[in-house]
């Protein structure tokens, strides 16, 4: 994989996918599936590389750790433009999301637009239990992407990853430049973006 791709654009490629139904907590396995469906014994180039976040797929609440999956629901990609052909060979695919199935669809690039409100899901820090101390590494990466904003920390979440239960927040950044809204969604906080943390979308 060219390291000068990382210096493009990032965008957020989106494919429709259909199926029936998904954990609320698919994050590891929507990876383990993308993994298995994309990568070779030889080149294990999603595991590598850290220019990839993975959007969990919305979907309705159905009880019992389970959701729907609607209509029009899409599995997104947010990666450096130059990176789209890695993914392109994922539509026609089918997913084996745990133990549920989805079909992948044609894929669209969609560029990212600025918003004065941002939010992520999931949001995860080193320490992140401690909930000072995730505000304090909040506020020390916003500062470090050189962005002047608010935040508001909300409910306490978690989710696992393989046999590891792992704490994160939702988290609202507010009162951002147009500037500033672009490089928070390009390169997020926190960690583990391909499990779907720390990736921001326009507060709806």
């Amino acid at each position: 994989m060219e390291q000068d791709g990382h210096n493009s654009p990032r965008i957020d490629l989106f494919f429709p996918v259909t199926g029936s139904e998904l954990p609320v907590d698919h994050g590891y396995q929507l990876f383990a599936a993308l993994a298995r469906a994309l990568e070779t014994p030889s080149n294990t180039w999603l595991h590598d590389s850290d220019a990839f976040g993975i959007h969990r797929i919305r979907g309705r609440y159905l009880g019992q750790g389970r959701l729907s999956v609607p209509p029009g629901a899409r599995l997104g990609i947010r990666l450096p433009a130059a990176f789209i052909p890695c993914w392109l060979p994922l539509a026609g695919k089918h997913l084996l999301v745990g133990n549920d199935r989805l079909a992948v669809g044609i894929p669209v690039p969609y560029a990212l637009k600025p918003a004065s409100n941002l939010y992520s899901h999931l949001v995860t820090t080193r320490n992140g239990h401690d909930e000072s101390r995730f505000d304090a590494e909040i506020s020390r990466q916003l500062e470090a992407l050189e962005i002047n904003a608010r935040f508001a920390r909300g409910p306490r979440r978690t989710f696992r990853a393989k046999e590891k239960q792992i704490v994160a927040y939702t988290l609202w950044v507010s009162d951002l430049t147009a500037a500033g809204s672009i490089r928070l969604q390009e390169m997020g906080l926190g960690g583990r973006r391909k499990l779907g943390c720390g990736l921001f979308v326009p507060e709806e």
